[in-house]
């Protein structure tokens, strides 16, 4: 699966591959590694674990509201923002003193998750769990005001692309190589080693640099701190989104609905996927081969293809086949409760759903760029992808309730039925955008 609140971005062709040697750019590509291993571990592989402990689906289902911390991580941002820590924002400067702070928590966390059993203290487990979301988050936010402030305008998009590239490294070893870990030796010395693999996030912030600058609306902040936090909460999220409903008008509404309503089959779906490859039979060493490292690289793929169909065809004509693609491979996973535990099977179903979903979501990047007014590009494209993430992280909180009542195979029609919705507002979408294009 595709983190929803990841963005896959490709640098100008002006930079060549020496600007990748650059030192800000090796750093971010290392933030971005520790920016992205706590995601899988408090999302795809912890409901795996959870399954494997034999808790309840409905129980699990419900750590998909753990995703909340990523789409609401806005709220609190202000007073990352604003607000100094004692002592390590002297010795270290503000965004290396959250960044070390955030870091050292997370492994903290992470380690007490590790010793955790959720069979025998499910409250204790979900707590920490919690915190860890929290504490990713924080770090998500961190890391990316530290990459907008460390090097000039021509650099940033090497600087995306960096943090994606240590991103998928990182996604791909809490996936897999934590699964790997946990077949061959246990679960808690998986999370004992993912944890040991965020030193990697806390050594890259004591030898980097501080920013010399504060850019973006940290920088037209002004007074206390609490009244900092508060001006940024109007300037980041109440004028961006006014802005959006002024230029968008009648059309306003029907573009947040499909955007809300995109992801909703994928994230019902995806937080039952682990738990129904060991379930049907799939060993974990079969889903970190299979679903995860396969799966990436099919993933890649999808996304050079959503690209270059964006380029060929145009956002409005592609939103419509995005979507239906995206909404239709989740009946592939009905071939697997068919069939049983085959592993052609599960690459072909892998193939089609990873491809789908990356395939989609560089749709949906492109989609969502061209509603951005430049004057609001960071913060309304932050409100816009919390959005599209929001419903589906809900509806998935419910999902093991809905499997339990159904079974699996009813609940795969159940989650590809949720998606009906996102394909007719697709349709409305691409009509309004080809409407406008022709008056143009």
């Amino acid at each position: 699966m595709v983190s929803p609140e990841s963005v896959a971005v490709v640098p100008d062709k002006g930079p060549g591959w020496r600007y990748y040697l650059q030192r800000p750019v090796v750093v971010i590509f290392f933030l971005g590694f520790s920016g992205g291993l706590p995601f899988p571990l408090v999302y795809a592989t912890l409901t795996a674990w959870l399954a494997d402990a034999d808790i309840q689906r409905s129980t699990i289902s419900t750590f998909a509201w753990l995703g909340f911390a990523y789409s609401f991580k806005f709220l609190w941002s202000p007073l990352v923002d604003a607000v100094s820590l004692p002592l390590l924002s002297r010795w270290l400067g503000h965004r290396r003193a959250w960044l070390f702070a955030s870091q050292l928590a997370l492994i903290v966390s992470l380690l007490s998750l590790a010793v955790i059993d959720p069979k025998l203290e499910m409250v204790a487990f979900a707590m920490v769990a919690v915190a860890v979301a929290f504490l990713s988050a924080t770090q998500d936010i961190v890391i990316d005001a530290y990459r907008i402030e460390s090097a000039r305008q021509e650099l940033q998009s090497v600087l995306a692309a960096s943090y994606q590239y240590g991103y998928r490294v990182a996604v791909v070893i809490g996936t897999a190589g934590a699964l790997y870990i946990a077949d061959f030796v246990s679960w808690s010395m998986a999370y004992k080693a993912m944890a040991g693999c965020m030193t990697v996030g806390l050594v890259t912030t004591l030898l980097c640099s501080e920013p010399e600058v504060r850019a973006g609306v940290a920088s037209q902040l002004t007074g206390p701190a609490i009244a900092q936090a508060r001006q940024w909460l109007f300037m980041a999220v109440a004028e961006p989104f006014v802005d959006f409903l002024r230029r968008n008008k009648r059309h306003a509404f029907v573009l947040l609905a499909f955007i809300a309503s995109f992801y909703v089959s994928d994230r019902v779906l995806g937080i039952l996927a682990n738990p129904f490859y060991l379930d049907i039979g799939f060993s974990k060493s079969q889903i970190a081969t299979v679903a995860k490292l396969y799966g990436a690289w099919v993933s890649l793929i999808g996304i050079g293809a959503g690209a270059a169909a964006v380029i060929r065809f145009g956002v409005a004509r592609c939103v419509v086949a995005a979507t239906v693609f995206i909404v239709s491979t989740n009946l592939f996973f009905a071939l697997i409760v068919v069939t049983g535990p085959r592993l052609e099977i599960l690459a072909l179903t892998i193939s089609f759903d990873n491809f789908a979903l990356s395939f989609g979501s560089t749709i949906m990047i492109a989609f969502l760029s061209g509603l951005i007014n430049v004057k609001y590009t960071a913060t309304q494209y932050a409100l816009l992808s919390s959005i599209s993430t929001f419903f589906g992280k809900f509806l998935a909180g419910y999902s093991g309730d809905v499997q339990m009542a159904i079974g699996w195979l009813n609940f795969f029609f159940y989650a590809a039925g949720t998606g009906i919705p996102a394909i007719i507002l697709s349709f409305m979408v691409a009509r309004s955008m080809l409407a406008e294009q022709r008056l143009e």
